[in-house]
């Protein structure tokens, strides 16, 4: 099985690449000139706004993983010229180089409603307004609408291997005024790649499905674990649901996270 990767010299991607090759996947991944990459991974010099340089990168793989992403930037226009853009020319090459490859995109639980009734399912509206969950919405679709063999993993709060994410998430939060009480649902680079290593066999072909691990946690809790200060508050939390998805499906389609907890996360010197 040969793999590529976009996005493969980010956050996710460093540490997905390492798991993917010490896993035997044969990896390939698309990167700008001077970029490195880990140890056994294949680079293919290009960009996905420059869709002449996609087809040396998607031919000859059995699937993609798609991480590729701008998050938080300035301009809203550089967040969809990229992630519905770029998202756009990698479907359409993989359409004309790769039709039988499987393509497995990131997005994230931020698309969901903030004013939902439970934990946030697959099926529930997904209409966000901020340009990166609402340019996630958009690039969705394409895939689902692509007529290729896919899947969507809706990543929740994304930490661990020392990337410095949960330590920064207090100080996040806090500027957003979240409650202190708010549960957060949470997911460990060790269990993305665990998800991904099972998408990989299709057992999420033509899904979305919600990645988390078993014990959401509140804001208060995440920001005693990695030693910040939080406002405490004894008000009523108005929206107990934001920011907590159900992964029950992800579970009946036999994904099991190794790391179930920030805590455990924790004891293992994993955060």
């Amino acid at each position: 099985m040969t793999v590529l990767i976009t996005g493969g010299t980010g956050l996710v991607g460093t540490r997905l690449l390492r798991r993917l090759v010490d896993a035997g996947i044969e990896c390939r991944a698309l990167v700008r000139a001077g970029k490195e990459l880990p140890e056994g991974v294949t680079p293919v010099e290009g960009d996905l706004l420059d869709p002449t340089t996609l087809p040396e990168a998607v031919n000859g793989v059995s699937a993609v993983i798609h991480l590729a992403a701008v998050l938080r930037a300035p301009d809203p226009a550089l967040i969809e010229q990229v992630n519905v853009g770029g998202t756009r020319n990698l479907i359409e090459a993989v359409q004309t180089h790769a039709p039988a490859a499987r393509v497995i995109m990131a997005s994230t639980s931020l698309v969901y409603n903030d004013d939902l009734s439970r934990p946030a399912c697959e099926e529930d509206p997904a209409d966000a307004q901020l340009p990166y969950p609402a340019t996630k919405i958009v690039a969705e679709r394409l895939l689902r609408e692509s007529g290729l063999t896919w899947n969507v993993l809706r990543f929740s709060f994304v930490y661990g291997d020392g990337d410095g994410h949960l330590q920064s998430a207090p100080g996040l939060l806090g500027s957003w005024n979240w409650h202190p009480a708010a549960m957060m649902s949470l997911i460990h680079h060790r269990d993305i790649a665990t998800a991904m290593l099972l998408a990989l066999t299709g057992a999420m072909d033509g899904r979305v499905v919600n990645l988390s691990d078993d014990a959401p946690m509140s804001v208060y809790e995440i920001a005693r674990l990695v030693g910040a200060e939080y406002k405490e508050s004894a008000e009523p939390l108005e929206n107990p649901w934001k920011g907590h998805v159900d992964g029950t499906l992800a579970r009946e389609l036999g994904f099991r996270p190794l790391v179930r907890s920030a805590y455990q996360a924790a004891a293992e010197g994993a955060l």
